[in-house]
């Protein structure tokens, strides 16, 4: 049976005039006619294979949701993730994609969009909706049968595909990776003119355009540097008289030493604050002081809402009691800790930003883990912590 291109093609441009923002990708695949196919395929160089059979079984509706589906597949990268699964899954790759084909369907069908018949959704294996295809594979039964969208898909070369040395044009890891980005914000740009874009794609072009950080990583670098940078500064010494002292006569010359600094952490406790994020930074943060050797009396931390009167010192994350007090002022926890006579020469302030701040740098390293998105003064060295 010849393959209806005409036919196939025509439910490309419908898909691309319904989701204009999948246009560019849809576009960018190279048609590649196979009878061995199931139905339709992908492979990672972006060639889409096609069963002529499968074609003229379905129609154009259906035909442009599988268009979709196939695409999806590549700008979500897939292939890529699954290269990042344990190994035993791998060698399950049906199994991956039919937990790949959940996390796209799941999309594909709350938006109206027509699939023909024995298409599988979290619903099938009692799974919630909106998930990864990541979280999906464990809920998902080994699969023997069943769909198989190529190695563009679970990352398994197929018979059916092209070998590596074809001459048929394919797409190359920096133009996929250029594709992902243009069709992002294609997401964004259809979101802004008033449309309607599925959950999962939303998330996803969140993803690309703004990918998450690992804040504990993050903020663990930036408390090191701190510490290293307040180390830095050295002193004079008798307690242990420099190496020089037996070279003069009558006198006793003090070495130089470089003193580990003291750290003050400055606790959000208002009502507006989380238990769950503040521990887990609290916790990352004393943890990383442990690690450079900076504990016990040269770590200080007050809990403070809106009055230095609620400033309290505690020694661990489950000695902070989250009071509903009045206001936010971290300034007054600030200005306690620089005030407490020893000193500290670094300060890091945990909050979720809804406070005022000091005018002006204190004269202390600070540092602000700021869990949410409010605004903090830009010379404040700042850490995001993500709320859930």
């Amino acid at each position: 049976m010849a393959l209806d291109r005409t036919k196939l093609l025509a439910a490309r441009y419908r898909a691309a005039a319904d989701r204009p923002y999948l246009a560019s990708a849809m576009y960018s695949l190279t048609v590649v006619e196979s009878g061995r196919v199931p139905t339709m395929g992908v492979d990672a160089r972006w060639r889409c294979y096609v069963n002529p059979a499968f074609v003229a079984a379905h129609d154009v509706r259906e035909l442009a949701g599988v268009w979709m589906h196939e695409v999806a597949h590549l700008l979500r990268d897939h292939h890529g993730r699954s290269a990042r699964l344990p190994a035993a899954l791998q060698r399950d790759a049906r199994r991956v994609n039919i937990a790949e084909d959940c996390e796209i369907n799941d999309d594909l069908l709350a938006d109206g969009v027509p699939l023909p018949a024995g298409r599988v959704a979290p619903d099938d294996f009692g799974l919630p909706r909106g998930r990864l295809f990541e979280e999906y594979v464990a809920g998902v039964p080994p699969q023997p049968y069943g769909h198989d969208c190529g190695s563009g898909a679970h990352g398994a070369a197929r018979p059916w595909e092209l070998a590596g040395g074809s001459d048929a044009p394919g797409v190359g890891d920096v133009e996929a990776a250029a594709l992902r980005r243009a069709t992002a914000e294609a997401v964004r740009a259809h979101l802004r003119g008033r449309g309607t874009v599925p959950g999962g794609w939303r998330r996803w072009a969140d993803t690309v355009l703004e990918p998450v950080v690992d804040w504990r990583r993050v903020l663990a670098g930036a408390v090191r540097e701190a510490v290293a940078w307040a180390s830095g500064a050295v002193d004079y010494t008798y307690l242990r008289p420099s190496r020089r002292t037996a070279a003069v006569r009558g006198a006793v010359l003090p070495s130089l030493r470089r003193p580990l600094p003291r750290v003050a952490v400055v606790v959000d406790t208002s009502g507006s604050m989380g238990d769950e994020e503040l521990g887990a930074a609290l916790a990352e943060v004393t943890g990383v002081l442990r690690e450079v050797g900076v504990r016990g009396n040269r770590v200080s931390v007050l809990a403070c809402d809106a009055d230095v009167q609620a400033v309290s010192r505690v020694t661990a994350a489950a000695d902070v009691a989250l009071g509903g007090g009045g206001g936010t002022d971290m300034r007054v926890g600030i200005a306690a800790a620089l005030a407490a006579p020893d000193r500290p020469q670094v300060v890091i302030v945990m909050t979720d930003g809804l406070t005022p701040w000091p005018a002006e740098p204190p004269a202390a390293r600070l540092i602000a883990a700021v869990i949410g998105p409010a605004d903090v003064p830009p010379w404040i060295e700042t850490v995001r912590v993500p709320s859930p």
